[in-house]
């Protein structure tokens, strides 16, 4: 059994998502979950799902090395950033290597970098009068989104839409592709 870690930083649909699309795989696991702000409701996700989720500040990432402790101790194959929004410590990408997989909400490397996440990507887009947009899923490396891509999906923009219909667009192309991709790239 391959078993996986999520790290996010929010509301936590797509690590839902996740755990419900591995939930009766008999290859991969969603072992935890792990996130980094004290009210994100991913942890009230993951409760209803039985899943273990566990809180872990700045200082535990990138000071004394816990969260690579846990992840050693739970022995994790592959970690997913599902709306994590630190860049992943050196140590933990070390030990991991090529094993972090990340979705971005905007066709990279457009739109990419510290600071653009949410909102702030489709707020850009329109701004810009993209004609297009999309999911873009990739390996983590040291840097805010450029690490290898391993898929994107596009989805037309119109002059009507706005950062929250953009933002509907999107969340619709993440359920669709995130956990598919996943698992294919898991299991080779």
């Amino acid at each position: 059994m391959i078993k996986i870690a999520i790290f996010a930083s929010g509301n936590g649909t797509n690590a839902q998502q996740i755990s419900e699309y591995f939930a009766d795989s008999e290859q991969v696991n969603v072992d935890c979950i792990i996130y980094n702000r004290k009210d994100a409701y991913v942890a009230e996700r993951a409760k209803k799902l039985g899943i273990p989720a566990i809180y872990f500040g700045k200082k535990d990432f990138f000071e004394n090395g816990k969260v690579l402790s846990y992840l050693q101790d739970r022995k994790i194959s592959w970690v997913i950033l599902a709306g994590f929004l630190w860049l992943v410590p050196q140590e933990i990408l070390d030990a991991f290597p090529d094993h972090i997989i990340n979705i971005h909400p905007a066709l990279l490397p457009k739109y990419g970098g510290k600071g653009m996440y949410g909102h702030h990507v489709h707020e850009a887009v329109i701004a810009n009068h993209e004609k297009e947009s999309g999911i873009t899923i990739h390996i983590v490396d040291n840097h805010y989104d450029r690490g290898t891509i391993l898929f994107q999906a596009t989805c037309p923009l119109t002059e009507k839409d706005t950062p929250d219909t953009l933002a509907e667009k999107i969340h619709l192309l993440e359920k669709e592709y995130f956990p598919a991709i996943i698992e294919k790239t898991i299991l080779g």
